[in-house]
């Protein structure tokens, strides 16, 4: 489970937990190794079968904390900051400082409520003295990216090959080789171990992944499953990236060509993150939503605190935020009959303005899992994909151009359940 509390504001998550309840025991035998993440590096040897995390899940990246009541009020911090800047700003940037005062409150109180009851029930521990930034590793292994790049130059296969699923063997615990642009099938209950290009990467059970970029999509539509959960993660346009190297984007008219109605099940439930721009999110709400028949949206948040409960930038920060925006709505192919909730077999509205409160993880835009909180929102047994996804997740269908990348064996580490030794 990875809600840690539930409150009218709304969640606190543990994204570790997540990951480690998460089954990663290995093959279906008498052998119960797996293989999982834990909280510290420097708990790496003890005496009852040690586990080794390559990458700390902490906010340990983050320097600059606020503790969640020392924050003034920001009705004046930021009206100080306007009143200091307005004549700088430009349009987009006046527009970001009219929403972040719109909803700066909101995030404030939400969050000391949150960030209260982790600290009274001991998930947050109070800051000692001493705080340490620490760097994420950097796990070096081929691009993934770059392998979606070259697989469009292999030789064409026949149409049957082309939408064929690979489907992991249930009785092989010999790591399997993967093939690029061809859904990925792990039905057993058991992690499996899976190369390619000489890497190791681990597969979650009752999951599968399509490791492609955005102009090899037919497989997901050949796939027979329709979704009644999709997020997506696109990987947003701005300045910085631009003048990067190392980060494809995607322009608005790209994302728009992403079919999630042909994916969608009736009523599934779109959730799309999106940065602390306003170019991007009035485009989600005005534009993407509408083009996909995307109704009823709301928006969430995403705020990031440190292990001590203090935010990770200050919350009137110019420049960089302590939280995201996620925008979420149900698609409803037929716009001429209004969304209703008042049968048994219809689903909860979704409630707006809701807040989910989490201590960031170390790797790069690992964004919490929102599982357990989303399916309160959809029917029972619904089918779960991740659109650029960097990462799998037991029960989820999963797509992008590095979808295995924080799946890298690299990031993971073996373990022994004390009930077997």
């Amino acid at each position: 489970m990875s809600v840690v509390c539930h409150l009218s504001a709304g969640w606190l998550l543990d994204h570790l937990s997540f990951i480690n309840k998460a089954n990663y025991q290995l093959c279906h035998s008498h052998d119960h190794s797996g293989l999982a993440f834990v909280d510290d590096p420097a708990t790496a040897a003890s005496s009852d079968g040690a586990l080794v995390e390559a990458v700390s899940l902490d906010a340990k990246n983050y320097c600059r904390k606020d503790s969640i009541d020392e924050i003034k009020a920001p009705e004046e911090k930021a009206s100080l900051m306007k009143r200091k800047r307005s004549s700088e700003l430009n349009h987009g940037e006046r527009d970001a400082l009219e929403y972040h005062l719109k909803i700066s409150g909101l995030i404030l109180d939400g969050t000391r409520s949150l960030v209260q009851e982790g600290l009274r029930s001991g998930f947050l521990q109070p800051s000692s003295s001493k705080q340490i930034c620490a760097k994420t590793p950097v796990i070096e292994h081929s691009s993934l990216a770059e392998l979606c790049e070259m697989a469009k130059q292999f030789p064409s296969v026949n149409e049957t090959e082309q939408r064929a699923v690979c489907m992991i063997s249930e009785d092989s615990c010999v790591p399997e080789q993967v093939r690029v642009s061809c859904i990925t099938e792990n039905t057993t209950n058991y992690a499996k171990i899976i190369t390619l290009m000489g890497q190791k990467y681990l597969f979650p059970p009752k999951s599968a992944f399509l490791l492609s970029d955005i102009s090899v999509m037919q497989p997901l539509l050949d796939y027979k499953k329709k979704f009644g959960i999709i997020i997506i993660d696109p990987p947003w346009e701005n300045k910085s990236v631009k003048r990067s190297n190392r980060y494809n984007y995607l322009s608005h008219w790209q994302i728009k060509q992403i079919p999630v109605p042909a994916l969608a099940a009736p009523g599934c439930l779109v959730v799309t993150w999106v940065t602390n721009r306003q170019k991007h999110l009035c485009f989600v709400k005005n534009e993407l939503y509408p083009h996909w028949s995307v109704r009823g949206v709301v928006e969430w948040f995403w705020v990031k605190i440190t292990k001590s409960g203090e935010i990770v930038f200050p919350l009137d920060s110019f420049h960089k935020k302590p939280y995201e925006v996620l925008v979420l709505g149900r698609v409803q192919q037929n716009t001429d009959v209004p969304l209703r909730y008042d049968s048994e077999d219809d689903v909860p509205q979704i409630p707006d303005q809701k807040l989910i409160v989490s201590v960031p993880c170390n790797l790069h835009s690992h964004k919490p899992p929102l599982t357990e909180i989303l399916k309160a929102y959809t029917k029972p047994d619904v089918e779960c994909m991740e659109l650029f996804a960097r990462n799998l997740q037991p029960g989820w269908t999963s797509w992008g151009n590095e979808v295995l990348k924080f799946q890298h064996i690299d990031y993971f580490t073996a373990f022994q359940n004390k009930s077997d030794k």
